[in-house]
């Protein structure tokens, strides 16, 4: 697996220390959960925005 090295700040990683304590995980497992559920929820965005433009479109030509 790769290591990726980020900055942020102090206060910001006590935080998610926090969490990740209060689920029993990671800090990796809590950082790649966030990172992968932000993923999706940009394909759910640009899948919802391309079928609002299809059916714009489609209503257009119809």
């Amino acid at each position: 697996m790769a290591r990726v090295l980020i900055s942020m700040p102090e206060d910001f990683l006590n935080k998610i220390d926090q969490v990740a304590d209060g689920e029993n995980r990671s800090r990796s497992e809590l950082i790649r959960e966030a990172l992968r559920t932000y993923i999706y929820r940009q394909k759910v965005k640009e899948s919802t925005g391309a079928l609002k433009n299809a059916n714009l479109l489609e209503s257009l030509l119809g």
